[in-house]
């Protein structure tokens, strides 16, 4: 593809490009998603995202020091007003095999779930059983998904909010039967730089609101309140992503993951100095004075 730039536009292209390869590549580096060996099957949707994943790992496929293969794949869920003729018409104009897989979860979940309800639940079962499966059958060892850094966030809020758990989207996973394992290398990207580099190299971009669901609903109103927090504070984001990764189960309230129950004193060695130990006073309150002991004495600290 050729995109006609001037030369300052030029030039912030190959920051923005450089920027997204780099981020992916420490992405791919730190939770090791892509090995020697890998046959890599990228689910495409006709988003942003999952077209800048797939120029981005053909990418670094040309640099990196280990090889590995490419196989793109659309799931053709059957959604009323879906371009079937997008993906293909793009994919054919790429150095890289692809499989357009039909399959009609969209009339299924219609007659299972009652109008009005949330199909996500199901629909995100049929679509994951359905590549899962297909993964197998193409012999790819890695599923690679479009999710990045607002996504991820986006969702360890939704999850907060409207399902009263603290998870969200991990950039590496194994399924629970283990028979596949999924990476996220855009993990590390933002989404603005994302839709900037889209719009630049004018991929076919396919709207993802054709099933009107009501987790769309939630989504939007999760991403409007994290805007608002990143007009006031630029590196919100980054911040709580950070904090992801930086967990400390005893500094939370999850007993399966940490042991309360079990926690002792144990006053046995020499312990440290307390900050500020010496800038105290101490006041004694309706305490008879020969019964008064330590541990019935209130400490108040001047700081």
């Amino acid at each position: 593809m050729t995109i006609s730039l001037t030369g300052t536009e030029k030039t912030e292209f190959n920051k923005l490009q450089k920027r997204l390869r780099r981020h992916a590549g420490k992405a791919i580096e730190e939770f090791n998603m892509i090995e020697d060996g890998d046959k890599v099957m990228v689910c495409l949707s006709g988003g942003a995202d999952s077209y800048t994943m797939l120029h981005v790992l053909q990418s670094l496929q040309k640099s990196a020091p280990i090889k590995f293969d490419l196989v793109a794949v659309n799931l053709d869920q059957k959604q009323p007003g879906f371009p079937e003729h997008v993906l293909p018409e793009y994919l054919d104009g790429l150095e890289v095999p692809y499989h357009i897989i039909n399959r009609d979860t969209y009339s299924v979940v219609k007659s299972k779930i009652p109008e009005g309800k949330t199909t996500c639940g199901l629909c995100s079962r049929l679509r994951r059983g359905t590549l899962y499966a297909f993964a197998e059958e193409i012999g790819a060892t890695k599923i690679a998904l479009g999710h990045h850094k607002d996504d991820i966030v986006e969702t360890m809020f939704l999850n907060m909010f409207y399902g009263s758990r603290l998870s969200s989207m991990p950039p590496k996973l194994l399924s629970d039967d283990k028979r596949n394992i999924v990476i996220r290398p855009l993990a590390y990207c933002r989404e603005k730089d994302i839709k900037k580099f889209a719009g630049i190299m004018e991929f076919p971009i396919i709207p993802c609101n054709l099933c009107g669901s009501q987790e769309n609903l939630q989504r939007q109103n999760i991403k409007a309140m994290l805007l608002e927090w990143e007009k006031k504070n630029p590196s919100r984001i980054e911040s709580i992503f950070t904090a992801m990764q930086n967990i400390s189960p005893s500094q939370m309230a999850d007993t399966s993951l940490f042991n309360f129950k079990g926690l002792e004193l144990d006053r046995s060695g020499e312990r440290k100095e307390y900050e500020h130990e010496d800038n105290q006073t101490i006041f004694s309150g309706n305490i008879p004075e020969a019964e008064a002991t330590d541990d019935e004495l209130v400490q108040i600290i001047n700081l």
